[in-house]
């Protein structure tokens, strides 16, 4: 019965948001990514020089195809794996600076930053939208599985991401099942089908989220920590007072203190669960 209730209110939740607000309510990054309001919190990234000593490695997917990903690899071998998922702009220079960040105070972890566009990147707003709402799901799922069996079925497997990515970070912990070590999103959301699965996640959720996000809201966070709760995980939330996108130093929205205080609460979960 707990489970009924927990889908009504997702959808009750969702619906009177789009009855009550002028913006176009979080239930998939897809649906908002072609919203100018939406894609105003987006202004163009600053370009930066990264020269990483990562390399990009390429993986078979179930689909017949191929994905990358920009790899960072430890000296011995090991089964701790953390998956990156860069933003709405694709798998640019500030997305494997972070990973290679993430990489440097790991221990033991080989990080994969995946491409979930398949090489596209942009710095313009309107084509990140329509990258966004142009990718199909089951070539995401498929580049998602492709990684985990890159990985190994030994494999214990953290993941993070941003926006977008934060919505995929959470939608891969639940295709990784009990390979899944930990979860970290920051202002990500998810399809409604997708959040109706949380109950099955199997493993915990950090939640990073901002308090001035009108599309990605507390509400929203706290919707999907319910879902969470019913598989007997738990999902912290942690709120900032910042807009989308404070995390991310390439972006004007970036607000210093907010990100390197999320950092370091995302930096502590990882090192708990990557042990």
């Amino acid at each position: 019965m707990s489970k009924i209730l927990s889908l009504l209110t997702l959808s009750t939740f969702l619906g009177l948001i789009a009855c009550n607000t002028d913006q176009k309510p979080a239930e998939d990054i897809a649906e908002v990514a072609t919203d100018e309001a939406f894609q105003n919190k987006h202004e163009t990234p600053e370009q930066i020089e990264f020269e990483g000593k990562g390399e990009m490695v390429t993986f078979d997917t179930p689909d017949g195809k191929t994905a990358k990903a920009y790899a960072l690899k430890t000296d011995n071998s090991t089964d701790k794996y953390l998956f990156v998922f860069h933003e709405w702009w694709g798998l640019n220079d500030q997305i494997k600076q972070e990973a290679e960040h993430l990489f440097d105070n790991l221990d033991d972890v080989t990080v994969l930053a995946i491409d979930l566009y398949d090489g596209s990147v942009t710095d313009k707003r309107e084509e990140a939208g329509k990258l966004v709402g142009s990718r199909d799901v089951e070539r995401l799922r498929a580049i998602v599985q492709g990684a985990k069996n890159y990985a190994g079925a030994s494999a214990n497997i953290a993941t993070i991401g941003w926006c977008f990515g934060g919505g995929w970070s959470i939608h891969s912990t639940l295709l990784l099942e009990d390979q899944a070590a930990g979860c970290v999103m920051y202002y990500g959301a998810l399809p409604i089908e997708t959040a109706q699965a949380l109950p099955t996640i199997q493993t915990d959720v950090l939640g990073i989220f901002a308090e001035k996000d009108q599309h990605i809201t507390l509400e929203y966070a706290n919707t999907l920590k319910n879902f969470v709760i019913e598989s007997g995980k738990q999902m912290n939330i942690h709120s900032f007072d910042a807009d989308h996108a404070f995390a991310n130093p390439s972006s004007p929205r970036y607000v210093e203190a907010a990100a390197q205080e999320a950092n370091g609460l995302a930096l502590v979960f990882l090192k708990e669960r990557l042990k």
